[in-house]
């Protein structure tokens, strides 16, 4: 393939630090410049506008943005997708929509983000939620493993995440999750933050089924603030945690104590918010669009970074970098955008590579090297030689 040259339209984020070697793409993506733009564009419109800002975030940046949202996930209807600060928060509000006359029965893994497990953890001290964790490991029969269990749940909420976050490993195609749980009324939840702008991902056949969360700080290369639920239409009317933006566009008016609520997306939406974010989101998916630049081709281009780089440092022999040290084989075609290395070493690993400001991190004894439409592959090899002179 033809790797990507982005590095121009990324010049503000290289040019603030030169000598820093950024290989946590999987975590704080850089963002492109026309990102600084959108962020001026949104407080000379406070500025402009002020009370009447809304009218545009609301009527013309919003629906902009779920409509590119929609397009790079082949989502049928954009009005479907809600907006929050961050994705935990969005969490709260499905997790508000299930029982409470008993505890929430959860099947999910061991290899989820720390919000979601910590959150279901302090849930599960309390006696309100009964969780069933699927290991992980081994990554080879996750899949199969998962879906028995999920075949035979009877529950209220399947969680799990596209990507696992701790190792790259892809959990399991969506539609493959909805055939095996069986009963309608459980709730599945996909945490997309490390598929979304990462890997190809086409939601059109589970659009009816599933719940699927992201956001702009990671791969969506838009920062923080900026986060979203697909919402399925037959699942969550009336959420007990809600805002007062839940109730735009609600079709019937409050009767007595009924609390009325849109019947779209909004129904999950929470209160007044920052719309930095939304505007840098925006600005990012016109730009990818600009360039023709979808998913695939950054999924592409990253992996073949990946490979790369593995290659220039491999025969150096560094302990705890090297392909036996790979949670996720390079031979796996299905993996996300980044390198996941395992090894008693990686603290200090991790340790000297930031000393030698090579920007990298570390979940537990897995150092995590992520690649990033910005990077080059000039980049790579020049990051491939600062590692080798850091950790020889």
């Amino acid at each position: 393939m033809t790797l990507l040259d982005l590095s121009a339209h990324f010049s503000r984020f290289l040019r603030a630090a030169p000598g820093r070697c950024h290989l946590a793409a999987h975590s704080h993506h850089f963002w492109p410049d026309v990102a600084f733009d959108a962020q001026q564009t949104c407080w000379n419109d406070a500025a402009r506008l002020a009370d009447r800002k809304w009218q545009t975030v609301l009527g013309e940046v919003m629906p902009t943005v779920r409509q590119g949202i929609a397009s790079h996930l082949g989502l049928p209807e954009p009005a479907t997708i809600v907006f929050a600060p961050n994705t935990h928060e969005l969490l709260l509000r499905v997790l508000s929509c299930l029982p409470t006359d008993r505890p929430t029965r959860i099947l999910t893994s061991d290899g989820e983000f720390h919000s979601f497990v910590r959150q279901i953890a302090r849930l599960e001290e309390d006696g309100l939620v009964a969780v069933e964790r699927v290991p992980c490991l081994p990554l080879p029969s996750f899949a199969s493993r998962f879906v028995e269990r999920a075949r035979a749940f009877r529950g209220d909420l399947v969680f799990i995440s596209q990507v696992f976050f701790d190792s790259g490993a892809i959990s399991l195609d969506p539609q493959t999750l909805v055939n095996a749980v069986a009963d309608r009324d459980t709730f599945i939840v996909v945490d997309g933050y490390h598929g979304y702008l990462a890997r190809p991902t086409a939601l059109s056949g589970v659009a009816g089924r599933v719940f699927y969360l992201a956001g702009g700080y990671k791969y969506a290369m838009a920062g923080e603030g900026a986060c979203f639920m697909h919402c399925p239409a037959s699942y969550g009317a009336r959420p007990r945690n809600t805002g007062w933006y839940a109730s735009f566009g609600a079709l019937s008016a409050t009767r007595g104590d009924t609390v009325d609520f849109a019947t779209d997306g909004w129904r999950f939406a929470g209160a007044t918010f920052d719309p930095c974010g939304l505007y840098r989101m925006r600005a990012v998916l016109a730009w990818l669009t600009a360039l023709d630049l979808d998913a695939a081709q950054i999924h592409a281009h990253a992996r073949a970074l990946g490979n790369h780089l593995l290659l220039r440092i491999e025969p150096h022999g560094l302990p705890g970098l090297t392909r036996d040290c790979l949670v996720t084989p390079m031979s796996d075609r299905e993996r996300g955008n980044f390198l996941a290395f395992s090894h008693p070493r990686s603290e200090e690993n991790e340790r000297r590579l930031l000393g030698a400001d090579i920007i990298v991190d570390r979940r537990g004894d897995r150092l995590r090297l992520g690649f990033g439409c910005y990077h080059t592959l000039a980049a790579i090899d020049a990051a491939a030689d600062a590692i080798v002179a850091a950790l020889r």
